[in-house]
């Protein structure tokens, strides 16, 4: 009896602990293993071009979900089965999880097929903690690539998740680079909640509706691009028909907003978008071409006869030269005891013909006139040796000489007056990317103002339904109107008159200006480049192009620049389309035919 009693006093106080000292921790507990509360994740912004035509869409994807402190280890082989996982691989990630919340549902896999999808539920009742839901995944309608540039959004890495904001947990994703990256807590939208019943098993059973209501997630506002996607396209396409590494800027001078962007080799965006093989990604960052490298931002090559201008702006504006100063070209220019060569014996030249002729002779001795930090003054006043604010957040500031550097570099006192010769024509240390030279074209287009280069024109805020403009940095030159008249006379020339050398960027019935590029390149053939603008007295176009290893700029960079301005002004190209010098590329002519066809 004494037995019975004390165990019956030992229950009864027991009772007493959980009804009454512990109710409120207790009945705490059980709701949270009768309530979930489900993360609806928020519809990631739309991207468009500037016509309105959709560039990055949204699409489903599946993903599988598990609450780590519900699942039961015994059915893990089933499990990796059915998602094709090694079980390693599960436990790795229950892991993470349950260090985050071992009660909350945590993503196992992402981007699971529907095939998979419908073996899973056939055997949902046999896995306890697991469930699935349906998410957004980038996919891109049209056939612009332009991942340098747009970027890419990917599920968020442990490195991330260590120093980004609250927001963010295992399997979010996240823009990982280009304008999904510069722009993400504009795209991202904001997560919303659900809650539901579950069982025993942790397993929905409905939704939950007593004094807990549901948060409806926000969807990210929407970016509306300067760039025309079939200019984009159509960009591409020449670049990469005929075999050419290198890049491609075309911007609105008007106001600095990219009108196309391309960088190649490069790769296809969707890759990126849910989960990406590990093998791939590792031959992409291995691939010896470099798809990953953004060269139209971070390449840093001498511009060559395309940096002219920088030097006859110079001249011009501090007073040295006017328009009636010449220079008497032999075909050579002696400085010390070294002979360096032009091209041509150009005679009598004025800074127009200079321009047009590209007579090196003219600038050799123009160079000494103005005096090395005179020419590094101008070039920083054109923007270049710093980085231009594009909103794609990946650029060089590039390389501009300058005394200090020299001094630095080799020792003060210990260089020469003879590095001077090679700046006077864009060589020597001096190094650009082809989003600057796309800048400085569209300055001298404009008449001397430099904007902040920029890909995004307006952000569609859904909350109060308002298309706000976003705000870019313009900086006036402060150029001289006739410095600038007799710049852009030169550029004009060079392509509409004989004896310039970019006669094959000539567009019929639009006036052009230009200048071509040939820098050396001390491991192989030289760089091609060629910058301009059109209509002359109108631009509504500026263009960069850097060809690496290809040659003269006049005949390899000036033709794609000349058919890329025609197909925007145009919208259709008119002139034929020349074959591509490489064996191993397809016909120009496919590939514009295919756009004619398909606008």
């Amino acid at each position: 009896m004494g037995a019975i009693l004390l165990i019956f006093a030992v229950l009864m106080v027991r009772l007493y602990q959980l009804q009454l000292l512990y109710h409120g921790e207790l009945d705490k507990k059980s709701e949270e293993n009768s309530i979930r509360a489900l993360i609806k994740e928020p519809i990631r912004g739309y991207i468009y071009d500037r016509t309105g035509k959709l560039v990055v869409d949204v699409g489903p994807s599946y993903t599988v979900m598990i609450v780590p402190s519900e699942f039961d280890k015994r059915t893990m082989s089933l499990l990796s089965s059915l998602l094709e996982m090694e079980p390693r691989a599960i436990e790795e990630r229950i892991a993470r999880a349950r260090a985050y919340s071992p009660y909350l549902p945590s993503r196992l896999k992402r981007d699971i097929t529907f095939q998979s999808l419908a073996a899973l539920e056939e055997h949902l009742p046999l896995l306890s903690g697991i469930t699935y839901q349906v998410e957004s995944k980038r996919s891109y309608p049209t056939k612009a690539r332009a991942p340098h540039l747009l970027g890419y959004s990917r599920e968020i890495s442990d490195a991330q998740l260590s120093h980004v904001s609250a927001y963010y947990r295992q399997g979010d994703i996240i823009g990982t680079a280009g304008l999904e990256a510069r722009y993400e807590p504009t795209l991202r939208g904001e997560k919303g909640f659900e809650y539901v019943s579950v069982n025993s098993r942790g397993q929905v059973i409905g939704s939950f509706e007593e004094g807990m209501r549901d948060v409806e997630s926000k969807e990210g506002f929407d970016l509306i691009l300067g760039m025309d996607v079939d200019l984009q396209v159509f960009a591409e396409s020449l670049m990469t028909v005929n075999g050419y590494t290198g890049a491609l800027v075309a911007m609105d001078p008007a106001n600095g907003s990219i009108l196309a962007m391309v960088s190649k080799p490069d790769f296809d965006p969707s890759v990126m978008s849910g989960v990406t093989p590990s093998d791939l990604w590792a031959r992409l960052n291995m691939d010896p071409d470099k798809p990953l490298f953004n060269r139209a931002a971070l390449t840093r090559y001498p511009p060559g006869s395309t940096f002219k201008m920088v030097l006859a702006a110079a001249a011009l504006e501090e007073g040295i030269i006017n328009e009636q100063f010449r220079v008497n070209c032999t075909g050579g220019f002696r400085f010390g005891n070294r002979v360096w060569k032009d091209l041509h014996v150009h005679g009598s030249t004025n800074v127009v013909e200079a321009i047009q002729r590209s007579c090196n002779v003219f600038f050799y001795t123009l160079m000494f006139k103005v005096g090395f930090d005179t020419w590094t003054k101008y070039g920083l006043k054109f923007g270049f040796g710093r980085t231009t604010g594009i909103d794609t957040g990946e650029e060089t500031t590039g390389l501009l000489p300058s005394t200090a550097y020299y001094d630095t570099r080799y020792g003060k006192g210990k260089w020469t007056q003879g590095n001077l010769v090679s700046l006077a024509i864009g060589q020597g240390e001096l190094g650009v990317s082809p989003l600057q030279m796309a800048r400085y074209a569209a300055a001298l287009a404009n008449g001397g103002t430099l904007h902040q280069p920029h890909a995004v024109l307006f952000m569609n805020n859904k909350r109060t339904n308002i298309m706000e403009e976003v705000p870019h940095a313009e900086t006036p030159m402060n150029l001289s109107p006739t410095t600038i008249a007799l710049l852009r006379e030169g550029m004009r020339r060079v392509v509409q008159e004989p004896g310039g050398t970019a006669s094959l960027a000539r567009v019929k019935g639009i006036e052009s200006a230009g200048k071509t590029g040939t820098s050396e390149n001390p491991h192989g053939n030289d760089h091609a480049w060629y910058v301009g603008f059109a209509p002359f007295e109108h631009p509504s176009i500026a263009v960069a192009v850097l060809l690496e290893n290809s040659g003269y700029g006049g005949s390899k960079a000036a033709p794609l620049a000349g058919m890329v301005v025609e197909k925007y002004l145009y919208r259709e190209l008119r002139r034929p389309v020349p074959r591509p010098a490489s064996p191993k590329a397809d016909s120009v002519a496919t590939v514009t035919q295919s756009l004619r066809e398909n606008p």
